[in-house]
């Protein structure tokens, strides 16, 4: 039998308890970092500054390898770098993880277009970017529906929040259960949700299998993305998302003129 390897995990906290999980279950030692789920809301560069001081700081010599517990994360994730392999899945976000594969992610949003999603980690963690003084949103001014509706009522807060917020294009709500737990009344939470914001809702049955993969060692190349050392995180904009560039290929979350 395989001597068992020792990782260390780096993921958002909206999965945590499929995480945990999947730690329990695997071959190999995994040690758990978590971090905010408002880290997607700040924006590329900052983000991507947030996991580098979080990779920098872990001592490395401990770890046969760094796992990442996100996916492309609207650019947040480029430019990353550390003394040992980091292993990222080719993933553009945190629902491939609760979905099981990239594939199968891609075919429900082609076939559900305007959907939310909602997770057990999501109700849990899920904070409103309206609420992160740091947030892209927050920096545009716009307020919670909360203050909107001491000022100005119900119905108006309702228009304005349909009107300047980012979820007047969306028409379903999701949510996925990865059968870790059984959360009924977050179910009946998701689906009020819906029934409120005039929207259809749907239940989706969600796969632990990326993530258990991730963790047990099993890097396929169609799954994962593996950074050596001297390597960095880099978009292929197209559907492989992301692979290993040369290390300083990304600065800050943005493209080195390589001319």
């Amino acid at each position: 039998m395989a001597q068992p390897q020792r990782y260390l995990l780096i993921a958002c906290a909206v999965i945590y308890r499929e995480c945990y999980y999947c730690a329990a279950l695997s071959r190999n030692i995994v040690d758990i970092r978590l971090c905010d789920k408002g880290l997607h809301d700040i924006g590329a560069a900052k983000m991507c500054a947030r996991l580098q001081d979080e990779i920098n700081a872990v001592d490395c010599a401990r770890y046969d390898a760094l796992l990442l517990g996100y996916g492309l994360c609207n650019n947040g994730t480029l430019g990353l770098r550390a003394p040992i392999p980091i292993v990222i899945p080719r993933a553009h976000d945190c629902i491939t993880f609760l979905m099981g594969s990239k594939d199968r992610y891609r075919k429900y949003f082609d076939a559900n277009p305007g959907t939310y999603y909602w997770s057990s980690g999501w109700i849990e963690h899920g904070t409103s970017s309206l609420a992160n003084e740091q947030s892209t949103v927050a920096a545009m001014g716009l307020r919670s529906y909360e203050e909107y509706v001491k000022e100005y009522g119900e119905e108006t807060a309702k228009y304005l929040m349909e009107t300047l917020g980012s979820m007047k294009h969306y028409t379903k709500l999701a949510y996925i259960d990865t059968h870790v737990g059984d959360f009924p009344d977050y179910k009946a939470q998701a689906r009020k949700h819906a029934a409120d914001q005039g929207w259809q809702y749907d239940e989706i049955s969600g796969d632990t299998g990326l993530l258990m993969r991730l963790l047990n060692g099993e890097w396929d190349d169609d799954s994962f993305a593996v950074i050596r050392p001297g390597e960095t995180t880099v978009p292929t904009y197209d559907e492989s998302i992301l692979k290993a560039g040369p290390s300083g290929a990304f600065l800050t979350g943005r493209v080195r003129n390589a001319g």
